[in-house]
């Protein structure tokens, strides 16, 4: 049996009359750079995250880079951040020309690990940067606490967690702001690229909707350095079908999580620990192993797709080797990375395939 990592084929082939209705329609508008479509996508989302407040942009990389203009980050500070991540989280920090500051992660859950976030904070520190990886919040309530001591800022990165909640509040909604990513593999994917960014900070909202088309109260009038950062008309098009199905998606992931951590009984495997005030939407469902490697040629050659997130932490990628970071300086960072496989799981996946994936790991 073969079964793809993702497939993007067969949610398309689920709802491709509805998308290329809406997508003629906005091509036949001619208004392709924000317009209408953008609008009514924005307050949809807002709603879906329970802001007062959503800004639909080119990428989730773009939504990190402006919200961290907004809360007035630049040269000279510093924003706290995990390297247990995609590398876009820390980049966005590195275009404002502040400085990345790393902490380690909980073994557990591979999330933000509050209880060493105070040590990290100096008189340049401005901002937090959580990362809800893999489809699960941090621990929200305790990092704002510690924020909220420092006058800190606290911005979500909510690209795997759309739809995800902490304690009953949704992601991108618990911090000052929050970031989400429309990548096409995404819980909720544009048929391109896209992001959003989700306030209920009037101000804040009022900045990064001048930051992304210009700054420009009148047209040829600029207030800011500025960027052209706007949404393309045709993936709020597209995601403004998909967003109705973004409920019955995540339900269907959760069920297939559930199948994995209930059926796999190999004492080999260790699972992200989902915690019980959570709501985990599983972006991506990571097994760890001592030879994951290994495990990944067992299950390619037995037809199961996989991936790894993220094999090289990025304080040891290159373009952070000047901050001085060696091997060994966030130990548990480091050993989850060399121990995670990610394995299948999207909501179209037939229970014979979720099934297939259990026997052979219980196999192994």
């Amino acid at each position: 049996m073969k079964v793809p990592y993702f497939d993007l084929k067969r949610q398309y082939k689920n709802i491709s009359s509805e998308i290329e209705t809406n997508v003629l329609k906005s091509l036949r508008s001619t208004q392709y750079s924000l317009g209408p479509e953008v609008v009514k996508f924005e307050k949809k989302y807002a709603s879906f995250v329970t802001t007062n407040y959503c800004t639909g942009v080119n990428t989730g990389t773009s939504a990190l880079h402006l919200a961290l203009l907004a809360c007035g980050i630049g040269v000279g500070d510093e924003v706290i951040t995990v390297s247990m991540t995609f590398v876009a989280s820390v980049m966005s920090i590195s275009y404002t020309g502040a400085k990345p500051v790393f902490v380690d992660v909980f073994n557990d859950t591979q999330l933000l690990n509050f209880e060493k976030l105070e040590k990290k904070i100096t008189s340049r520190t401005k901002a937090i940067v959580v990362v809800h990886l893999y489809g699960q919040c941090a621990e929200m309530h305790e990092i704002i606490k510690i924020a909220r001591k420092y006058n800190l800022r606290v911005i979500e990165d909510s690209s795997q967690a759309h739809g995800a909640s902490y304690k009953k509040i949704k992601a991108g909604s618990i911090g000052d702001i929050g970031t989400f990513s429309f990548y096409p593999g995404k819980n909720l994917g544009a048929c391109g690229e896209g992001g959003a960014i989700t306030t209920n900070n009037k101000k804040l909202d009022k900045k990064v909707k001048e930051l992304r088309n210009w700054s420009q109260p009148k047209r040829y009038i600029h207030n800011d350095i500025s960027f052209n950062y706007r949404m393309d008309t045709l993936q709020a098009s597209a995601l403004n079908i998909k967003l109705k199905y973004i409920k019955k998606w995540t339900a269907q992931r959760r069920k297939i999580a559930n199948q994995y951590m209930r059926n796999i009984k190999n004492e080999k495997f260790k699972f992200t620990a989902a915690m019980s005030h959570n709501i985990h939407v599983y972006h991506i469902f990571s097994i760890f192993s001592k030879n994951p490697l290994k495990l990944k040629n067992y299950l390619n050659k037995n037809g199961v797709g996989t991936g790894f997130h993220y094999p090289v932490p990025v304080h040891l990628q290159k373009p952070y080797h000047h901050l001085g970071y060696k091997k060994g300086s966030l130990p548990v960072t480091e050993k989850i990375s060399k121990n995670q496989l990610s394995i299948p799981i999207f909501p179209e996946m037939k229970n014979e395939e979720v099934n297939y994936v259990i026997d052979l790991l219980n196999k192994f």
